[in-house]
């Protein structure tokens, strides 16, 4: 399944084009997505190098459990945008130039960084108190420039909302050949400094012992996520490119338990659901692009949260409920087990049944139907008695001698007072497994097992 992990998210993103189709005639979808139009084709393109290039430096961040961090700096660019704009007006320019608002967001983006860290490091405070007063004040000393831009009378803020909210649909190609720079520069830092990155991700404390610059390497991956924060201004907006230097990367997560693998499936994902969401917003000209990119992606990471084959909502679920049914069917196994050895042959009843193990009458239908069709238990003489056939005879000893083994053990050698090791041992008999068992018995050699000290309960009356 690990190998078809690229083809199962670009699967999960191109599924929502079918809704979109369905608004559309085929011809403007077939123009779309053969990329004939020269905007179409820069907007696409653009926006899906953005989404790579955010999706492998977003791994990282995420790995390093810094992702807000990334929030606090795309509200940090505000003030910076606006100051370079007012810096511009005064030299008397227009203060639009792109590369001049685009250096300002940067300076204000590593200033805020900056002010996290030495926040976290200098104060008390905690990490998001820090990254909270740095959002918050820096952006709303932006918001306050751009009052005092709009009153101007050499200029006026307009345009420069597009920084806010993004402007995808009205990318340039110089747009996109900025951020083709902007993603071809993350992915070759990273590759080669991809060990050096995972280890300080991992456990920083080992890459210090190995004489690692742990702190450049935090001020290189931060100075990486403002590069690509200031570049993705200009696609979806300050308050948007959160989502694609967070949301891919969790949902590579739920697919993979491998770095590389991980850092691939996340630029796939960032790619993939830019790609999406610029022709969903090509096919559907009234929806902003900017946020159907980013509810694309949202789509996706619920794809990936419900389905992911391991880490999955989905296949959770099944796991606990497969451990649940087989723990019933050990129980069950284990109680006519211990019938059996204070009764012989006789058949248990399923009242006993019941009210061993508190399970009610549905509960244990259930789990009699399980066992008889694995050919465990078969019916007895009497109404309702269950016996065990011999397969079931021979799993029943093993758990009835695991649990008794591991009874041992929480006395001898746990200090659990007799009267509460039944439980104890009913926690965690489930998962012994064969090597556990062997280190068990090797460790209790000479140590005869216990009697059952919990001697089956005769039914009432």
């Amino acid at each position: 399944m690990r190998g078809r992990i690229p083809v199962c998210l670009l699967l999960a993103g191109l599924c929502f084009l079918p809704s979109a189709a369905l608004a559309v005639d085929s011809s403007q979808l077939l123009r779309v997505l053969s990329l004939r139009d020269y905007n179409t084709r820069v907007v696409m393109l653009g926006a899906a190098l953005l989404g790579m290039a955010a999706g492998v430096i977003g791994s990282f961040m995420l790995l390093r459990k810094r992702s807000l961090m990334a929030d606090a700096v795309s509200h940090a660019t505000l003030p910076g945008i606006a100051a370079a704009f007012l810096f511009m007006a005064a030299l008397g320019g227009t203060g639009k130039s792109l590369p001049g608002l685009l250096l300002g967001a940067f300076l204000s983006g590593l200033l805020g960084m900056g002010l996290v860290l030495v926040i976290r490091s200098q104060t008390r405070l905690k990490e998001d108190a820090a990254l909270g007063i740095v959002l918050s004040v820096f952006f709303g000393i932006g918001i306050a420039l751009l009052g005092i831009i709009q009153r101007m009378k050499t200029g006026h803020a307009a345009g420069l909302e597009s920084f806010i909210y993004g402007k995808t649909a009205s990318m340039l190609a110089s747009d996109a050949q900025l951020i083709a720079v902007a993603a071809l520069l993350v992915l070759v830092v990273c590759g080669l400094l991809f060990k050096e990155l995972g280890v300080v991700c991992f456990d920083p404390g080992y890459a210090r012992t190995q004489g690692w610059p742990v702190g450049l390497l935090d001020v290189l991956l931060m100075g990486l996520v403002v590069f690509v924060t200031v570049i993705g201004l200009q696609a979806v907006g300050l308050i948007l490119v959160i989502a694609l230097l967070i949301i891919p990367p969790a949902a590579a997560r739920f697919w993979t338990h491998n770095l590389l693998k991980m850092v691939i499936a996340s630029a796939i994902i960032g790619a993939v659901g830019c790609l999406v969401g610029a022709a969903l917003s090509a096919l559907l000209p009234k929806l902003p692009a900017g946020a159907v990119i980013v509810t694309t992606i949202g789509a996706v990471f619920l794809f990936s949260m419900i389905f992911a084959p391991e880490r999955g909502i989905l296949a959770r679920w099944l796991e606990h409920y497969r451990l649940s049914r087989r723990i019933a069917l050990q129980h069950l196994l284990r109680a006519i087990y211990e019938w059996t050895e204070h009764h012989g042959d006789l058949a248990a009843p399923a009242d006993h049944l019941e009210e061993v193990r508190s399970w009610s009458a549905t509960e244990l239908r259930r789990t009699v139907r399980a066992a008889t069709r694995a050919g465990l238990v078969a019916n007895g003489q009497g109404p309702g008695g269950l016996r065990l056939t011999e397969a079931g005879m021979e799993q029943a000893s093993r758990l009835v001698r695991n649990h008794r083994l591991w009874e041992l053990y929480l006395i001898t050698h746990a200090d659990i007072a007799p009267s509460h090791v039944d439980r104890d041992a009913d926690q965690i008999e489930h998962v012994l497994g064969a090597e556990m068992v062997k280190e068990l018995e090797e460790l209790l050699a000479g140590q005869s097992l216990p009697a059952n000290p919990h001697p089956a309960r005769e039914p009432q009356p």
